[in-house]
């Protein structure tokens, strides 16, 4: 199969994305900031991988994020305006698939919902996370107002009972489809769009929304040895493109990090168009994509 080409650009997708053509684009396929503990549209790679140092988790997020509703009211103020543009550029029947985080989901589906998308389904990338839920040991010995007797008594009655931070085992995805023009039919004799190839399968049975793939794989698909905080393996990527889009169609990932997408992109014979606003990035996922 020849291999895809693509275009990308050191720049912020909102403002590029506005010089590409009403339905240019066949699938967009992305992984956004999603708004918690500095993952927002203030991004800092520097400050971000501190953070996560100083927590003892590599590549995800600190122990006990803090709970804020500002997070996804902001998250879905952000997407609102680039879900808009999703539809412009978008072929009808074209699919959307917009990673998220668990509870922000809702805020992602509805920024897409309300530019004019059909929320058509719930996907989830399954792995083995890491448990992020901590105990209050340390609160209550810092209590001032209690004593020994009192801290240790209530250590005990609280023992094995932590956050509200289950084990992390996926991440969300919502799919998201483009009105198509008629019927499935008519549109994919225009378009060539809008249906799904069951025949793409991760593990030889039917195709399902839940796609198990161990984050252990990512570690052969990096660059120069970095490896950015929230990548997504190859083969994950390549399992949704070829899921609902044909060779020599074309990719959007706005949100390109280290490249992932391109990669998997060009790999399966589409042409693909990346985003990426910080430099660092930017020049990993050339250097990754041009190598394939």
């Amino acid at each position: 199969m020849p291999k895809g080409t693509y275009q990308l650009f050191n720049e912020d997708c909102r403002i590029g994305i506005k010089n590409l053509a009403d339905h240019s684009i066949h699938l967009i396929v992305t992984d956004p900031p999603y708004f918690i503990d500095g993952m927002d549209d203030a991004w800092d790679d520097k400050k971000l991988k501190t953070k996560t140092a100083k927590s003892g988790i590599v590549g995800g997020l600190p122990v006990g994020m803090k709970f804020d509703k500002a997070q996804g009211e902001n998250l879905q103020r952000f997407l609102e305006p680039l879900s808009q543009e999703f539809l412009r550029i978008l072929k009808p029947g074209g699919f959307c698939i917009v990673f998220s985080q668990g509870r922000l989901y809702h805020r992602t589906a509805m920024a897409l919902d309300l530019a004019g998308f059909e929320i058509r389904d719930m996907l989830a990338w399954k792995y083995e996370g890491q448990a992020k839920a901590f105990s209050q040991n340390h609160f209550i010995r810092k209590n001032q107002a209690m004593s020994d007797a009192e801290k240790q008594k209530l250590i005990e009655e609280l023992d094995g009972l932590k956050t509200p931070q289950l084990k992390p085992q996926i991440e969300p995805m919502v799919l998201a489809q483009k009105p198509k023009e008629g019927t499935f039919v008519e549109n994919w004799q225009k378009y060539q769009l809008g249906l799904v190839n069951t025949k793409e399968s991760l593990d030889g049975m039917f195709p399902g929304t839940v796609m198990e793939v161990a984050k252990s794989v990512r570690k052969n698909e990096g660059a120069d040895g970095i490896e950015h905080l929230t990548v997504k393996p190859v083969s994950l990527i390549l399992h949704l493109i070829k899921l609902f889009t044909r060779p020599g169609q074309t990719v959007l990932d706005p949100f390109l990090g280290s490249g992932s997408h391109g990669v998997a992109a060009i790999e399966s014979g589409r042409h693909f168009v990346g985003f990426e606003v910080e430099r660092t990035y930017y020049e990993m996922a050339c250097r990754r994509i041009a190598a394939c």
